[in-house]
């Protein structure tokens, strides 16, 4: 295994875990996190082009709301015929990271495409699952798309703000590394 393939080994194992480890609330508190889900798929279809992997969140994302509803009490509100929804929603994310990906460069301008780039794909994921809930969770029968709209729009900020939470020190934590690595080259 080369050195790449080690890097993004761990990436990838790291973001397993902090999907494991934040799944279970889903816009945090003063004891938790909040869901670093959004990000995790954005950042996992950025350093991994398999389809394979996509998947294994899917898998793992599943597994863990399972057990939280099972094992530790979280309410099953969500668990509707719209939580299939929850694919397309995280594949807008993984689709927005491979687009990046295929763009990607050492410069402060890819790091602004990055932003815009996954602001969008957070902002894509959040109509897909809201209007996916509203239209087939049968949790708002007679009530009108504006009312569900309004109803939702207190989600917003804490939605995109999850993920905002994990992207910039995600980013940030690239820099560091891509300069050290243009650092080490230099002095090689």
């Amino acid at each position: 295994m080369n050195n790449i393939q080690i890097k993004k080994s761990a990436i990838l194992v790291a973001l397993v875990a902090l999907m494991a480890f934040t799944r279970m609330h889903h816009f945090g508190s003063g004891l938790h996190l909040p869901d670093a889900s959004l990000a995790v798929f954005l950042l996992a279809g950025a350093v991994m082009a398999s389809p394979l992997f996509f998947g294994v969140l899917l898998a793992e994302a599943a597994l863990l709301d399972f057990t939280a509803v099972t094992q530790f009490g979280v309410s099953d509100y969500c668990m509707t015929p719209a939580y299939g929804f929850l694919i397309p929603t995280y594949a807008v994310l993984w689709f927005a990271g491979r687009y990046y990906a295929g763009m990607h460069q050492n410069t402060l301008r890819s790091l602004g495409w990055f932003s815009a780039i996954s602001l969008a794909a957070v902002n894509v994921a959040f109509v897909i699952s809201n209007a996916s809930f509203y239209l087939f969770s049968d949790r708002y029968v007679g009530m009108s798309a504006m009312q569900y709209a309004s109803e939702v729009t207190q989600y917003y900020v804490p939605y995109v703000s999850g993920a905002v939470i994990y992207l910039i020190p995600a980013a940030m934590l690239y820099v560091v590394f891509a300069r050290s690595a243009a650092t080490d080259a230099k002095h090689a």
